[in-house]
């Protein structure tokens, strides 16, 4: 069996490390110039990455910035993908927004008719 690539092309690690859900969703976040490698913007799916490289790419509504540890040969489950890299983005705080920001228990349905009658009276 092979040893494992030194370099790989830029779309198919982040598909293989499991960022993007598809190949082509990568590829495409490349061509954007969404991708930048060592600190430079990247507009080539095909442009060749290995370990020691650095990687910062949006994903969802936050940005990623990931160290390759290892190339890989597929696209193995998660704790294979997690193995690739090394997670160096800065933690957020929790803001408003955040689903970890509520604190206690969901309201019953009395508990929502109760704020909606002292809502209603309180404009009155």
């Amino acid at each position: 069996m092979a040893d494992a690539p030194a370099h790989i092309r830029l779309d198919k690690w982040l598909w293989h490390a499991r960022f993007f859900k598809t190949r082509s969703l990568a590829a495409k976040v490349v061509s954007a110039g969404h991708v930048r490698v060592n600190s430079a913007r990247v507009g080539k799916p095909a442009h060749s990455i290995g370990p020691g490289d650095t990687l910062t790419f949006p994903q969802g509504n936050r940005i990623r910035v990931v160290r390759l540890l290892a190339v890989g040969t597929r696209r193995g489950p998660a704790p294979e993908a997690r193995a690739l890299y090394e997670d160096l983005t800065p933690e957020q705080d929790g803001g408003a927004g955040s689903p970890s920001a509520r604190v206690g228990q969901r309201p019953t349905k009395k508990d929502r008719r109760a704020m909606r009658l002292s809502r209603d009276g309180w404009l009155e």
